[in-house]
């Protein structure tokens, strides 16, 4: 049987670099990826200027986050809670939380809600439904209502 060579002096020194080159650059195409998958799934920051230029260009069906006082206390409608919410640029919304998909969100008028959902138009109305993480095929994202630190999906 014939012996492999093993690499000597230089050649062993060229050898070992190049190793410790290919587990670094490994290192760090892990790093790379793992941050770009961590701001990926930030939570959306609240934009009321973007959800004010959603509803004068009519864009009903437009994902939105934003922040909102409610006006008044919730009223219950058909299994739902329906929430009035006033938001930084004095947009007037309707919240349609659906309580078969969530408990009810312990508000009253006067409270400060951060929202995430999805923009709906009436002709008599502006709103935002999918609120909950576990919905109908009509919501392509999951949404929430935070309030005093509790996150209600």
């Amino acid at each position: 049987m014939r012996k492999v060579p093993q690499p000597k002096g230089k050649r062993l020194s060229r050898y070992i670099a190049v190793r410790v080159g290919l587990v670094l650059l490994l290192v760090a195409l892990v790093v790379v990826i793992g941050v770009n998958l961590w701001l990926q799934h930030q939570p959306p920051t609240p934009d009321a200027n973007t959800l004010h230029a959603d509803i004068l260009a009519g864009r009903s069906g437009a994902e939105v986050t934003f922040t909102g006082n409610v006006i008044g206390d919730p009223t219950d409608s058909g299994g739902h809670e329906h929430i009035l919410v006033r938001d930084q640029v004095g947009d007037t919304l309707e919240l349609d939380y659906n309580l078969s998909l969530g408990r009810r969100v312990p508000v009253h008028g006067g409270d400060s809600v951060v929202v995430h959902g999805q923009l709906y138009i009436d002709p008599a109305k502006v709103g935002v439904h999918c609120l909950h993480a576990r919905t109908s095929r009509g919501c392509p994202e999951e949404g929430w209502i935070q309030f005093a630190g509790v996150t209600y999906s």
